[in-house]
């Protein structure tokens, strides 16, 4: 996302795959879709990190519901504030203001992190005139921690489960906001990726690191 960028250029992923995302959403709280099994990157999806078969910690019960307000992930250099967001009237949800390039936005319409269900936190990648909150978000590992402070004053600790870049050509909804284990706390946190076509002020992708709470620390 880039501030001179903003004819579409920072959103994510808009029109068809926002309108399929709004139908996800009212299909989970019917408890109609089936629990994913996890993105299975191709040639076009690629993910990074450490290999998938090395064993992560378990599952902590879900907290109940409380908005969040800070995001730390320490091996990024992360620390940042955490605003709700709606949706923008081409349906994608609305990132913080260029003027605060280092802050997250939160889709209010979601789960709340440590809440049963994918929570949804976006970001900018980056500004004309400076790196954006996510600018190193496809640098996170598979096992990595991060956590989210909520106003109820308690933390949840998520823990990296995998990292993966979506084309816009095969970006799949239900993949990306769908739970990946039913009734699981989990955190999705997405940004602008790929390549940026100066023609259409756009990325070719979307980043994407898919977390599940393991913890509550003091």
């Amino acid at each position: 996302m880039s501030e001179a960028r903003t004819s579409g250029t920072g959103r994510l992923l808009t029109g068809a795959a926002w309108a399929a995302l709004l139908m996800v959403l009212w299909l989970w709280g019917r408890h109609i879709t089936e629990a994913a099994p996890g993105v299975s990157p191709t040639t076009e999806d690629a993910a990074v990190g450490r290999p998938a078969a090395e064993p992560l910690p378990p599952p902590r019960r879900p907290l109940p519901g409380a908005r969040p307000q800070s995001l730390t992930v320490k091996a990024i250099g992360v620390r940042a504030a955490v605003e709700g967001r709606g949706l923008d009237r081409s349906g994608a949800v609305e990132p913080p203001p260029y003027n605060r390039p280092r802050t997250v936005a939160w889709y209010r319409g979601g789960p709340q992190p440590g809440a049963p269900g994918p929570a949804v936190l976006v970001g900018h990648l980056d500004t004309d005139r400076a790196p954006g909150v996510f600018y190193g978000l496809g640098g996170l590992r598979r096992g990595e921690q991060i956590t989210v402070g909520r106003a109820d004053g308690s933390t949840a600790e998520f823990t990296v489960e995998d990292v993966a870049v979506f084309t816009k050509k095969r970006f799949d909804a239900a993949k990306v906001y769908g739970p990946r284990v039913k009734g699981r706390a989990e955190l999705r946190l997405i940004t602008c990726g790929g390549d940026y076509d100066r023609a259409r002020r756009s990325y070719s992708a979307n980043v994407v690191v898919s977390a599940y709470l393991t913890g509550t620390p003091r």
